[in-house]
């Protein structure tokens, strides 16, 4: 019998163990979950498996049986089903070349929903007149009649048909499909049904018809930030508001080993961080946060926020391990002591070469760190550990910066200079005035 899902000492990582499993007489079936958690969780969830790509010998992440994603983490598991490895979702979505069109630019998620704002704008006049008749005529009170002027209010922020259009174009490059049907391997990706509140798995037999990109783009609807997506007659919004994972889509299946990637934890400010063996992972390891409540309210939503989404996967795992016992089950996710994924921006893309080579980093030293329980546990389906790569503190997932040119190093040295002479005028001139 297996043992339910435990933490290892004090590691984000959490595994059940099997130590009188027989070997598999047939290849393995491994799925791959990976949760949400907007730009920052896809920043995330690719550096963490770039790392665990190098890692782990005997597992290719484009050749799994079953992939299930859900809000930011549909789009990596659609592209890693089309073949992309993690280290070209790397280029793609972190690196962003422009020299290729193998990229997806984040900033194309920035655009103002304004066919949303037009909609709503158009139903305004009626809206108004009829909040005048009920406060004129029916005697209804001025907050009655600021109620009725609700439809109007955009439903997104932000436009997301760009998802569709770009991952489109994405996955209509030779070799791969944006067609569920077509696919080699399984893939779900799981949205939320708006009006019945119920997930949908787009990808399942019933729901394979919809285009991949048009599953992604209402997987990734995160309420608020982008309008609702229609799909045949029906608005979907993000697949995490009933659940974190939505694993049991691969575990109904039935699979041998089953990785799950979850990019949202609650920090823990209580609990010391390990400098010393983090000092490498972390360049700002020093940073503090005493208390919760010194961050403001950005902070303590952003705490509550995850905190409530962790909970339901926790619930979730235990559910899982329980259910499923003939399945081993991995689940990765950041440090809750590290404040650096913590203190990001959730919808910032301007820190993503940073983020992804510490969500790289950190997951190394995750390895390395359980090295010993998680080798007895993936042995068993043909999966071994790197220690070459592992143990080789010189790996890095993102590009040194490009030394300055000739050019570039006169440039820099002038603008010192000039920097040092208004340094020296300012002191003159407060002597002077002195």
């Amino acid at each position: 019998m297996l043992q339910s899902s435990t933490l290892i000492g004090a590691s984000p990582l959490h595994f059940t163990y099997t130590p009188m499993k027989a070997p598999l007489k047939q290849p393995p079936r491994i799925a791959l979950a990976l949760a949400g958690g907007g730009p920052l969780g896809a920043i995330y969830e690719i550096g963490a498996m770039c790392a665990l790509e190098e890692s782990l010998l005997g597992l290719d992440f484009t050749k799994l049986q079953h992939y299930v994603g859900v809000s930011a983490g549909a789009f990596i598991a659609a592209s890693l089903a089309n073949g992309m490895s993690p280290r070209a979702l790397y280029a793609a979505f972190i690196e962003n070349d422009d020299s290729t069109t193998e990229n997806f630019d984040p900033s194309w998620l920035m655009s103002p929903a304004y066919g949303e704002y037009s909609r709503r704008g158009r139903m305004l006049p009626g809206l108004m007149a009829s909040a005048a008749w009920q406060v004129v005529f029916k005697r209804k009170s001025i907050t009655v009649a600021l109620e009725s002027l609700a439809p109007a209010l955009p439903t997104g922020a932000f436009s997301n048909i760009e998802v569709d259009t770009q991952l489109a174009r994405l996955f209509g490059a030779a070799g791969r499909s944006n067609d569920f049907r077509k696919l080699k391997t399984k893939l779900t990706l799981v949205a939320t049904n708006l009006d019945s509140s119920e997930p949908t798995p787009f990808g399942r037999p019933g729901w394979d018809h919809i285009p991949i990109s048009k599953a992604v783009q209402a997987s990734s609807a995160l309420p608020g930030m982008f309008p609702p997506v229609e799909i045949e007659g029906q608005h979907y919004v993000d697949g995490a508001l009933k659940k974190t994972m939505h694993a049991s889509v691969a575990l109904d299946d039935g699979v041998d080993l089953l990785i799950c990637l979850n990019p949202l934890v609650p920090f823990d400010a209580t609990a010391p961080l390990n400098v010393d063996a983090m000092q490498h992972v972390l360049p700002s390891a020093q940073r503090k946060i005493p208390r919760i409540v010194d961050g403001g309210l950005t902070s303590v939503l952003s705490q509550t926020f995850r905190s409530l989404i962790h909970s339901r996967m926790e619930l979730g795992m235990k559910h899982y391990a329980s259910q499923y016992p003939d399945t081993d089950i991995v689940l990765i996710e950041p440090d809750h002591r590290d404040p650096e994924l913590y203190l990001a921006n959730t919808f910032s893309y301007s820190q993503r070469r940073h983020l992804a080579e510490h969500a790289y980093q950190q997951t190394r030293e995750l390895l390395r760190s359980e090295s010993a329980g998680l080798s007895a546990k993936l042995r068993w389906h043909g999966i071994r550990l790197n220690h070459a790569a592992l143990d080789d503190p010189k790996r890095r997932l993102t590009r040194p910066d490009k030394a300055p040119t000739r050019i570039g190093r006169s440039v820099a040295s002038l603008q010192q200079s000039l920097n040092d002479l208004a340094d020296i005028a300012a002191a003159r001139a407060s002597e002077h005035s002195h």
